[in-house]
């Protein structure tokens, strides 16, 4: 078996983040410097980009990246951009990781179990804390980043993505699962129109390009379950999978039906949640909600419903796949454990 010292170096050789986890003085910008100053700029020392002074959404994600470790699923981060010198005087105070689908006791994907294993490793070898988390908290996290809701403690969620459409209600620390897709997830749905219509993999923002120029009458029907809480999209897909063979539809037309199909069962889903929860607030966040056209469509019907719910969406450069949430997760650890010792985020 191959020492600790031999595997340091393979990983600083192949990734150039040996030492990157969480820098202490990023760190210290990060939990109440001059980083919590700006919406659009991002103060930070030693950026990804190896420089002092302001930088972009897209730099920071590239940043805070480095400062977790997370190698499962769709949050592996090659972080191969990476100066070698960005990050070489960084003291490791953390390492966070992304454990799981989801903050349940029965969400299971044996991918994650490599990013947790590493990281439980590194953690030791390092001694410093080691804070779980999972792939939906990641999300949430990175979507609050920056919006009138990090910080509150109580608001509905709504994860849109190729494996989740789920709604929920978040209190504290506590993550309560109210409704879910019961065949397809928003993002599947897309996907597979799109790709019918000849688009590449993942095809949501070529759609979304089509569906901008099309017109929708809302011939697909809504699917809802349990009070609307929950939803169906199987029969959706088969009758918009009929117009694209028979051709009986513009293939812009047939997606913008898919998105108005979208927003209308999400704003019933979240209808739903605020009259059983009472919540007046509502982060939507995951690769589906960083769709500009869906963020306009589901605002729309909201109004329309004259519901009084009020949504937040998170920056869309931070809406995706990304390991920023659970960058943020290992600060806010550090933050709280001054305090009360506790994972704000338990895996």
């Amino acid at each position: 078996m191959a020492s600790w010292g031999r595997f340091s170096e393979i990983w600083k050789r192949k990734h150039e983040t040996g030492r990157a986890w969480a820098g202490y003085q990023q760190l210290q910008n990060i939990s109440g410097g001059d980083f919590a100053g700006r919406k659009n700029s991002f103060p930070i020392q030693r950026t990804a980009a190896g420089s002092q002074g302001r930088t972009g959404p897209a730099a920071v994600r590239r940043g805070l990246s480095a400062f977790s470790y997370t190698l499962g699923g769709a949050e592996y981060q090659r972080c191969s951009g990476i100066p070698s010198n960005a990050l070489k005087d960084c003291q490791p105070v953390v390492v966070s990781a992304s454990c799981a689908p989801r903050g349940r006791s029965d969400s299971y994907m044996p991918v994650f179990e490599a990013g947790e294993t590493a990281g439980r490793m590194m953690a030791s070898a390092l001694q410093i804390p080691f804070v779980p988390s999972d792939h939906q908290h990641g999300h949430l996290r990175a979507a609050l980043f920056r919006t009138s809701l990090e910080g509150c403690s109580q608001f509905l969620g709504l994860h849109l993505s190729g494996g989740t459409t789920d709604l929920l209600h978040i209190q504290g620390e506590r993550v309560e699962p109210l409704g879910s897709s019961l065949d397809l997830h928003a993002g599947q749905l897309v996907d597979r129109i799109g790709v019918a219509l000849g688009l590449d993999f993942p095809a949501g923002p070529a759609l979304e390009r089509l569906a901008e120029g099309g017109v929708s009458s809302g011939a697909l029907g809504c699917s809802m379950d349990r009070g609307d809480t929950c939803r169906h999209f199987s029969g959706a897909e088969t009758k918009a999978l009929g117009w694209v063979q028979r051709a009986e539809k513009k293939p812009e037309d047939i997606a913008r039906e898919i998105y108005d199909l979208l927003a209308r069962t999400i704003s019933r889903m979240l209808i739903a949640g605020e009259k059983a929860t009472g919540e007046k607030q509502a982060l939507v966040c995951g690769g589906v909600a960083s769709s500009p056209l869906f963020r306009r469509m589901l605002q729309e019907r909201m109004r329309k419903t004259r519901s009084s719910l009020r949504l937040t969406f998170g920056d869309p450069e931070l809406s995706g796949d990304n390991a920023v949430g659970i960058a943020l997760i290992g600060v806010d650890y550090l933050k709280q454990k001054r305090e009360r010792c506790i994972d704000p985020f338990p895996g």
